[in-house]
């Protein structure tokens, strides 16, 4: 019989992912990481969900720190990208080198064959292609097949998502029928170790200094105000610029050398070329001719029609067919196939 370690946070979703497991006859624990202390921001609370639901299923509990992987991979990216003037994604990183990384490692030393969690995706084995790939969940407003991109062919044929053919009610029922406590509890939205969402405060903590003021300027080169530091803003952005000004202005670029925040209007933030890097690709080993694909460069974000070039460096030019709003350098761009994730990279 295989046996899956499931990562469970004390939420519902990842609670319903034990219970179908569960169900499905494999032996099973449960696991809970913690990553950023566990004072505050209700992980203590946290910690006792997710062990009341494994009781429940009668499951080995165990609790791993990942602290000091989390602050290396995960804490240290998010803050170096603000100091250069990009805007990251730290639950994108966070899946590669923590769930399932760190997470997944300590599941094989432990005897496991697999681990599952509560994300809302499809993970398939193409008989074609011989290759694992990632499909979105049959609910699209809680797809997180966006956030998956990164992960390699070894960790896809490790990785079980239970939660890919229901819609957030269907795991509610599900948790009700099963009598967890949890089975109202709401969704966490923040990123985990900012929950007051601050984030230049938490980065300005974090480096023990304040960040230098600078100029906003046009397009060409003009001084308009002074602004309070880069890492307050990011690009589209319009609110807590502090200027008063007859039409509003809009973030467009952040130059880290110069210090500088370039303003414009809305209609400027348009654009229909970006360039990737770490380009990671699921369903296809790589790309080696243009491809036309549909394309996303933020998680909430519908796709849209675009063709992606492979370039000399092993980046990847991607070229939309619409141009597309406030393309920010540091997010994710993710390619699909239909609903299969063709791969993805960072916006450079």
């Amino acid at each position: 019989m295989a046996k899956v370690l499931i990562a469970m946070s004390g939420g519902v979703d990842s609670s319903v992912a034990a219970e179908i497991i569960k169900s499905q006859g494999y032996e099973t624990a449960g696991a809970i990481m913690s990553l950023y202390g566990d004072e505050g921001s209700g992980k203590l609370e946290d910690i006792a969900d997710a062990k009341r639901v494994a009781d429940s299923l009668n499951m080995p509990f165990y609790v791993f720190d990942f602290s000091e992987d989390f602050k290396k991979y995960v804490i240290t990216d998010f803050v170096e990208a603000y100091k250069n003037a990009l805007t990251p994604n730290p639950c994108v990183v966070c899946n590669k080198f923590i769930k399932f990384g760190a997470f997944l490692d300590k599941a094989i030393e432990l005897g496991f064959d697999y681990v599952a969690t509560g994300h809302y995706a499809k993970i398939e084995f193409d008989e074609a292609t011989a290759r694992y790939v990632v499909k979105k969940a049959d609910d699209e407003t809680k797809d997180q097949s966006y956030m998956l991109y990164s992960l390699s062919q070894e960790q896809l044929s490790k990785v079980l998502l239970p939660l890919g053919g229901l819609s957030k009610d269907d795991a509610r029922e599900v948790a009700r029928t099963a009598g967890f406590d949890n089975a109202d509890k709401h969704d966490s939205q923040d990123i985990c170790f900012i929950p007051d969402g601050e984030y230049a405060a938490f980065i300005e903590r974090w480096c023990g200094k304040t960040f230098e003021k600078g100029e906003f300027v046009n397009k060409a080169g003009e001084f308009i105000a002074e602004h309070k530091g880069l890492i307050n803003y990011t690009i589209g952005q319009r609110k807590g610029l502090g200027i008063a000004a007859p039409a509003p202005y809009y973030v467009l670029q952040k130059d880290a050398k110069l210090n500088r925040v370039v303003l414009g209007s809305n209609d400027d933030l348009f654009l229909d070329t970006l360039e990737a890097e770490n380009v990671n690709f699921i369903s296809v080993e790589s790309l080696t001719e243009p491809m036309k694909v549909k394309a996303k460069v933020r998680y909430k974000q519908k796709e849209t029609e675009a063709t992606i070039y492979p370039l000399e460096n092993g980046n990847v030019k991607v070229v939309f067919d619409t141009p597309q709003r406030a393309i920010t350098p540091g997010q994710s761009v993710v390619f699909y196939d239909g609903d299969t994730v063709l791969g993805g990279g960072i916006i450079k």
